[in-house]
C-alpha cells in the first residue's frame, strides 16, 4: 500500500501492510490536521497492521496541536498491541512533543457501572456522606479558628473586601428580599383574615403576620435568598480561583487562604443577615398592613399596636440569634464548597449546586432544632 498526497503545507506517505512506514513533511498545523487524519486513522485500524514506523524528516514546523496528534497516535498504536517508533525526529519537534503533558493524551477511563444491590447503595452514600461531613467539620474548624483570630486582630482583616461582600450579600438583595417578604405577609394576612373574619376575630391577623414572620418565617426566607443568591456566589468564587490556581499563588506568597478568602465573607454574613432579616420583618407587617388597612377597616395606627403588643423582646431576640447562626452556616458551606473544588467549569458548577442544597439543609433543620429548644427556654 502507497498512498501520497499534499494538502496545506503537509504531505503524507505510507507504504507497506503488515509493518507500515508513514513519512510526514511539511507543516503540521492544527488546520491540517483533519487532513492527516484522514489518512492516519484508516491506518490504526488495519487488523494486519503490526508495526508502524513514522518518518519525521521531512517535517519541518509543527504546533501544539501537531504534537499532541503525533503523541495520541503514539497512545493509540500501543492500546493497540501494534509496534511503533519515530524516526529522524529533529530537535525542534522533539521540543513542541516534550512541552505536551502526558496525561492528557491517556484515555479518560470509563465510568464504573453499579452493579451491586440496595445495601451496597447505601452503604457507599453513608461513606460519601460520613466523609463530606468529615471534611465539613474539619473545615468549618479551621474557619473558626481563623475568625476568632480575625476578631482579636483586626488588622488582619481585608476591610475593603468586608465592605464589598457586604454590599452583594446586604444591599444587592434588598429589592427580592423586600418584595417576596411584603407579598409573603400580604398573603399571610388576606388567607388568615378569610378564616377569622367568620369569628370576628380580625383584629388578630396583626398579631399572626407579626409573630409568624419574627419568629420563624423572616430568618428562614432571608436565609433562603442568602444562600441562592451569596452562598452560590461564594462558592463560585473560591472555586473558580482553585482552578485558575489563584489560591496555590496565595499560598506561595505566603497568605492563609482561609483567613484571606473566607473571613471577610464570614463576618460580612454575621453583619448582614440579621439586618436583611428586620428588614424582612418589616416588609411582611407592612404586607398584613395593607390588607389590614384596605380590606379589613383597620386604621394604621390600630394595626401597629396589635403589632407591638404581640412581639416580646424574646420573639425580636430569637429571629436575630436564629439569622445569624443561618448566616455562618451559608457563608460556611459556601467557602467549604469551593475550596473542595478540583477539576475544571464542571467541578464549579457542581460545587455551586452542593453550596446552595447544602445551605438549605442546614438551614431547615438547624431551624427546626431552634424550634425544639425555644419550646423549652423562656426568659
Amino acid at each position: 500500500m502507497h498512498k501520497e498526497d499534499k494538502g496545506r503545507g503537509v504531505s503524507v506517505n505510507i507504504g507497506g501492510e503488515r509493518e507500515a512506514r508513514l513519512s510526514l513533511s511539511g507543516r503540521l498545523y492544527l488546520e491540517n490536521l483533519h487532513y492527516v487524519m484522514e489518512w492516519v486513522d484508516p491506518l490504526l485500524e488495519q487488523p494486519l497492521l503490526k508495526s508502524l514506523a513514522v518518518d519525521l524528516a521531512g517535517l519541518v514546523r509543527i504546533d501544539s496541536a501537531g504534537g499532541l496528534f503525533l503523541l495520541r497516535m503514539q497512545e493509540e498504536a500501543r492500546r493497540r498491541s501494534i509496534r511503533f517508533e519515530f524516526l529522524n525526529i529533529s530537535p525542534g519537534v522533539r521540543g513542541i512533543t516534550d512541552l505536551i503533558d502526558k496525561d492528557v493524551i491517556e484515555p479518560r477511563p470509563s465510568p464504573k457501572v453499579r452493579s451491586g444491590g440496595f445495601f451496597e447503595e447505601v452503604g457507599e452514600t453513608t461513606v460519601m456522606f460520613l466523609g463530606d461531613f468529615s471534611q465539613c467539620m474539619t473545615f468549618g474548624g479551621i474557619l473558626l479558628s481563623e475568625v476568632l483570630y480575625s476578631t482579636l486582630h483586626p488588622a488582619s482583616v481585608r476591610w475593603k473586601d468586608l465592605l464589598l461582600s457586604v454590599k452583594k450579600i446586604g444591599v444587592d438583595g434588598l429589592p427580592i428580599l423586600a418584595l417576596i417578604s411584603f407579598l409573603m405577609g400580604l398573603i399571610i394576612a388576606f388567607m388568615s383574615s378569610l378564616q377569622l373574619k367568620q369569628f370576628g376575630a380580625n383584629m388578630y391577623v396583626a398579631s399572626l403576620v407579626a409573630i409568624a414572620m419574627v419568629r420563624e418565617l423572616g430568618p428562614i426566607i432571608t436565609a433562603i435568598l442568602v444562600a441562592g443568591r451569596s452562598g452560590s456566589a461564594i462558592a463560585a468564587e473560591i472555586g473558580s480561583m482553585r482552578v485558575n490556581e489563584e489560591v496555590d499563588a496565595l499560598v506561595t506568597m505566603g497568605f492563609n487562604p482561609v483567613r484571606f478568602l473566607a473571613v471577610p465573607k464570614v463576618l460580612a454574613a454575621i453583619l448582614v443577615v440579621p439586618l436583611l432579616t428586620f428588614f424582612s420583618d418589616l416588609c411582611a407587617i407592612g404586607g398584613g398592613m395593607a390588607v389590614g388597612i384596605l380590606g379589613l377597616g383597620l386604621t394604621f395606627r390600630t394595626y401597629a399596636e396589635l403589632t407591638s403588643w404581640a412581639l416580646t423582646v424574646h420573639d425580636v431576640v430569637t429571629g436575630v440569634v436564629k439569622a445569624m447562626v443561618f448566616a455562618v452556616l451559608i457563608a460556611g458551606v459556601g467557602c467549604q464548597r469551593g475550596f473542595s473544588v478540583a477539576g475544571g467549569a464542571e467541578a464549579v458548577g457542581n460545587a455551586t449546586t452542593s453550596a446552595v442544597v447544602a445551605g438549605l439543609f442546614l438551614i431547615i433543620v438547624t431551624d427546626s432544632v431552634f424550634a425544639l429548644v425555644l419550646n423549652y427556654v423562656k426568659w
